[in-house]
């Protein structure tokens, strides 16, 4: 296995397993309120991160590696799978106060088309999405989790925080969506801010002197031998470093990372 290849997957139990030697919790519970400060390399983190915490999808493979619904609650496919017939959560609103329905959807993967293989996308009902496809695709499901079909309204998205500020490439600031219907499950905090630092010394700088929480880092340079600190999945093969004030989720996303670009609404501060 590469290196790359053990940064992608650096949240097995075997990570829990480290990290609960080197005498740290996993798992605490959530807590809610602060702003969450993450330091970035130039290397698209931002807009996964944007992604994550202010769009949501139809389907999600969870940590555990489950798929299950986000903005959908069902899903059912034809015997060949080249029709499928897709309920929507009621529960579900856009930032702009727009509530979620299935004529959004469908044009919001009517632009994705030819990834899709959509020959059609249209409502049966406010809730009640059907897509046809030029072929059978029992995998549709599992391709809507992608971020890069993520419900898009006229650039709003759903998810658990409203994209306040995002400064191309540089910076970005989400605050948390009240009421939101994954409230009780998710955006901990009250923001998130991240910063593009392509220097990966002075990312471990501003992690050490407090300046953010979390630090994409390939090594624990700049780190080593101070106190307060949490390697992911460990100091020898990293990709994540991280204050102890910050909660970590007992499994994390597998696929990046960001927590599968997830890490706004998942991690906390404790």
């Amino acid at each position: 296995m590469t290196r790359i290849d053990r940064r992608l997957l650096f949240t097995t139990g075997a990570a829990a397993a480290l990290m609960s030697a080197a005498g740290v919790t996993m798992g605490d519970e959530p807590r809610r309120g602060g702003v969450l400060r993450l330091a970035l390399p130039r290397d698209g983190s931002l807009g996964r991160v944007a992604r994550g915490a202010g769009f949501e999808t139809l389907t999600e493979i969870a940590p555990d590696g489950v798929l299950r619904g986000e903005l959908a609650d069902s899903w059912r496919g034809s015997a060949d799978a080249r029709v499928w017939h897709i309920g929507l959560r009621g529960d579900a609103w856009f930032h702009d106060g727009t509530r979620l329905v299935a004529d959004a959807v469908a044009e919001s993967l009517a632009v994705h088309a030819d990834r899709l293989g959509l020959v059609r996308a249209g409502a049966e009902g406010p809730r009640s999405l059907v897509l046809e496809l030029d072929r059978g695709n029992p995998d549709l499901p599992i391709m809507l989790a992608d971020a890069g079909f993520a419900i898009d309204r006229n650039g709003t998205g759903t998810g658990c925080y409203r994209i306040v500020e995002h400064r191309g490439g540089r910076y970005l600031r989400a605050d948390r969506v009240a009421g939101h219907h994954r409230e009780d499950r998710a955006g901990w905090v009250d923001r998130i801010e991240a910063l593009v630092i392509p220097d990966a010394a002075v990312r471990a700088e501003a992690l050490r002197d407090g300046h953010v929480d979390v630090a994409a880092l390939p090594l624990p340079d700049g780190l080593h031998g101070r106190g307060g600190f949490r390697f992911h999945p460990s100091a020898r093969n990293m990709a994540l470093a991280a204050s102890t004030a910050v909660g970590v989720p007992p499994v994390i996303g597998t696929r990046g990372a960001l927590d599968d670009g997830r890490i706004a609404e998942r991690w906390w501060l404790i």
